[in-house]
């Protein structure tokens, strides 16, 4: 490759990936300083220079001019300097040409290393931060393979790694299936960025609400707080200001097909949406959803509170395994206790705060403010339940 040809191949380089040539340039130079005093053992101060037009390349030994030259290798003396150019004056530094005769050969070998060189992390800073700008977002990928325990998932340009600790037990991951991920992490390492994604993480579901829902996209409804055990069942509250918006109603969608469209992707992870309110009781109420609430007593101080429910209700309330009344508590931030109506009127169990004639007007006021609500999300729950029947 001759001089122009190695010009035109940087020009290319810089328009097509986006790597400036100067800096191309200033690295080759850089290492042609080190290879001319490798090569012809110097001890001189060495200055390179690639012309930018021509690709022509200059070797320079540096001098500062001095009154009396006490190392020929670094100095040089007034009377000589302005020889050169009259001038020069003490403690200028001039710059005496000293290109070696097969220089040439030394420097076309040391500019094709570098451009390698530069190439490559060009292309890694470029790869880097493209996936950057995806930290804490959902992408679409294509699974791989399996590295130990690990999946391998493609995402575009790059694979990502899915780690044991973010897989969901319940899934199969299995050659070429497309899955949406969330991105935990992006590293810059010395073999390029490495991605580390989540399917376990509770943000995996705010996203996918965010694509589905186009009024928690543009911010009309927000999403206070998940709850998720993954695999299982998620609990997400969610609020709206505009009193012409129905929260909970556009988060599930028509006969709903908005969540279904998630549980779909989540491979039938069980989905409950409810009201936020700023009012713990009614939001703890509703957080227990789809079971219904006698009565909530609440302890600011330690952030806990006393739940009564039916009889009938009580093992809906509490869930296989605790699962629904721990995921409430998660929820909602307070701890939580429940007893049937029956277990309330032998233990005393709202005594402190009230008495059991006083939960049952407390009953009597919440089953109005709540009745509605709960009876809306189970006939919401059930046509999930529905469309996911239909859907197997």
């Amino acid at each position: 490759m001759d001089r122009v040809e190695f010009i035109d191949a940087l020009n290319q380089i810089e328009k097509e990936k986006g790597i400036d040539k100067e800096v191309i340039f200033e690295a080759i130079e850089t290492s042609l300083v080190s290879a001319c005093k490798k090569n012809f053992g110097t001890s001189q101060n060495i200055k390179v220079v690639i012309n930018r037009e021509t690709g022509d390349v200059a070797c320079y030994a540096q001098k500062e001019v001095v009154e009396e030259v006490e190392d020929k290798m670094l100095q040089i003396s007034l009377e000589d300097a302005r020889e050169i150019n009259p001038y020069f004056i003490v403690g200028d530094i001039i710059d005496i040409e000293v290109t070696p005769k097969n220089f040439g050969r030394i420097s076309a070998q040391t500019a094709k290393q570098v451009v390698v060189q530069k190439f490559r992390e060009a292309e890694r800073e470029i790869l880097y931060n493209q996936y950057i700008t995806k930290e804490k977002d959902i992408m679409t990928g294509i699974v791989q393979r399996k590295e130990r325990k690990n999946v391998i998932i493609q995402l575009g340009k790059i694979d990502a790694i899915l780690t044991p600790n973010e897989q969901i037990p319940t899934e199969e991951y299995n050659f070429m299936d497309r899955i949406k991920v969330y991105i935990l992490e992006v590293k810059q390492s010395t073999k390029g960025p490495q991605i580390y994604v989540s399917r376990t993480h509770p943000e995996l579901v705010k996203r996918l609400f965010e694509q589905e829902v186009p009024e928690v996209h543009d911010g009309t409804v927000e999403i206070k707080s998940i709850a998720r055990e993954a695999g299982s069942r998620t609990k997400i509250a969610v609020y709206t200001k505009d009193e012409n918006v129905d929260a909970l109603g556009a988060c599930v969608g028509q006969n709903g097909y908005r969540v279904n469209v998630i549980v779909n992707e989540l491979h039938g992870e069980k989905i409950d949406v409810i009201n936020w309110s700023d009012d713990p009781k009614e939001f703890i109420a509703a957080a227990l959803s789809p079971s219904k609430v006698v009565a909530v007593s609440i302890n600011e101080e330690d952030q806990s509170a006393k739940i009564v429910v039916p009889d009938h209700q009580l093992s809906l309330a509490i869930g296989k395994e605790g699962q629904n009344a721990r995921l409430s508590a998660k929820l909602t931030g307070w701890r939580i206790d429940i007893k049937s109506e029956t277990q309330a009127r032998e233990t005393n169990f709202l005594q402190e705060e009230e008495s059991v004639d006083e939960a049952e007007q407390v009953k009597k006021a919440f089953e109005d403010t709540f009745e509605e609500l709960q009876e809306k999300t189970q006939q919401q729950n059930q046509s999930m339940e529905y469309e996911q029947q239909e859907q197997m």
